[in-house]
């Protein structure tokens, strides 16, 4: 027979490829590389140590107390207190930097996942919807009723609105209908009928 035809799309027939370092070469080597990472990194800390004790000498160096008057005391703390002042300002200066830094990274990264995300937001427009439409976008299929308002207002005929209007209009002496507007017509006549 001979070997097998691979195909992409089908997993059986893919062979992968024999790797040519042994399992426990490739275990030497890793540990080989874990323990040259571990000493550099002891050796970077080191070397910080090393920068932060000569820069702190450097800034600081160790105070002569031995034989000073009491003036020279009060002198040698407002020059401390001074450069304690000078280093506040610096620390907090620099605080600031580091968090304005921060938000900066924050909001780039937030770009950089909107960026890379399936989908990107669209530029809107402007568009005119009617209400039948947007009900049928935001329901589907299961919008059935029509939003056309005046389809659904119950038709008055014309003529209706004329005889009323006529009819409103008839009324020829307002004291003869002012019990008639009352509302109490029943009443009156049951009062009157019990007063004779």
């Amino acid at each position: 027979m001979g070997d097998p035809i691979r195909r992409p799309g089908n997993p059986k027939m893919e062979v992968k490829p024999k790797s040519k370092i042994s399992a426990s070469r490739k275990l030497s080597l890793k540990i080989m590389l874990l323990n040259k990472a571990m000493e550099d990194l002891e050796k970077e800390q080191q070397d910080r140590e090393e920068e932060k004790n000569r820069y702190l000498n450097e800034k600081h160096p160790p105070l002569q107390l031995s034989g000073l008057s009491l003036g020279d005391l009060q002198n040698l703390c407002k020059q401390l207190y001074a450069k304690i002042d000078v280093v506040d300002e610096e620390r907090f200066d620099y605080e600031d930097k580091v968090n304005k830094h921060n938000k900066d990274i924050n909001e780039l990264k937030l770009k950089v996942q909107d960026l890379g995300g399936k989908f990107k937001k669209p530029a809107l427009r402007k568009v005119r919807v009617s209400a039948d439409e947007m009900m049928r976008a935001l329901l589907g299929s299961k919008h059935k009723s029509s939003m056309d308002l005046r389809a659904n207002l119950k038709s008055v005929k014309k003529e209706d609105i004329k005889q009323e209007k006529v009819s409103t209009s008839e009324v020829s002496d307002w004291r003869k209908n002012v019990e008639a507007m009352s509302g109490m017509e029943g009443r009156k006549k049951m009062f009157d009928a019990s007063g004779q």
